[in-house]
């Protein structure tokens, strides 16, 4: 049984202070039940210090991007080795953010990804239609090209590490959330597709999470479905009482 995995994007947000007041808000409102995996990722400045705020509980840390190549000459980004001393245990990456405001393409995302499993991080792998592909039915053939270039390549070994994020563009920031069904259907059809390529076991051990406008209030729903193995939040994750209701409606 694939165990739930709640994690807290808070993308460009927060002050040193707002970061590590928000991190100890949810390390005390976890603590060390572990029923459902849960993880915050902050800007790369505040890791070491939300890190700290996290000690003692079971909240893991994450970072939201990570650099495809492990060392060298690339002013400005962060290694998975970086990643990994400064206590990180997850990594995003292909959110939809990078994929369309910063042009990452598919061939980089998956050498992030091999990169970053290489290391030892858990990359959760972003995935998701925009609204003009779901207009046009297109959203299984972004899925599908997604989901195949993004893993070209992976080890056993390395899938055990990997967690996929559906997180259809047109929901996230917006206020819109795909329904229960539309969320359970393009899992469902994500994981036909790990398992047409990879075979059963790394299909039903694989975990796929629904990110977009995911909020206390709509989570039981969401999360009741078969697929829906957790959820990548965003805004919510900002604020303590939001992201607790949706662990604690992870939990059942």
């Amino acid at each position: 049984m694939r165990k739930k995995l709640v994690a807290g994007n808070w993308k460009m947000n927060t002050t040193r202070a707002e970061a590590t007041a928000l991190a100890a808000a949810v390390a005390k409102g976890v603590g060390t039940d572990d029923r459902v995996g849960v993880a915050v990722c902050p800007p790369f400045p505040w890791l070491t210090a939300v890190g700290d705020a996290l000690t003692g509980s079971a909240v893991a840390l994450g970072a939201q991007d990570v650099h495809y190549e492990k060392k060298g000459a690339f002013t400005g980004e962060v290694s998975p080795a970086m990643l990994a001393e400064c206590g990180c245990t997850y990594a995003i990456i292909g959110h939809s953010e990078r994929r369309h405001i910063l042009g990452e393409a598919d061939s980089a995302i998956n050498h992030k990804v091999h990169t970053a499993l290489e290391e030892g991080l858990h990359a959760i792998l972003c995935m998701g239609e925009t609204l003009a592909e779901r207009e046009r039915g297109l959203q299984e053939r972004v899925f599908q090209r997604q989901v195949y270039a993004a893993c070209a390549g992976l080890t056993d070994e390395q899938f055990g590490r990997l967690v996929i994020a559906y997180e259809p563009v047109w929901a996230i920031g917006t206020g819109k959330v795909a329904t229960p069904e539309q969320a359970q259907e393009a899992h469902a059809f994500v994981r036909g597709k790990l398992r047409a390529l990879y075979g059963d076991k790394i299909a039903d051990a694989t975990p796929i999470l629904y990110g977009g406008s995911v909020t206390g209030e709509n989570a039981r729903d969401l999360l009741k479905q078969p697929d829906v193995d957790g959820a990548l939040v965003g805004g919510a994750s900002l604020k303590p009482d939001s992201f607790l209701a949706i662990v604690a409606a992870a939990r059942g």
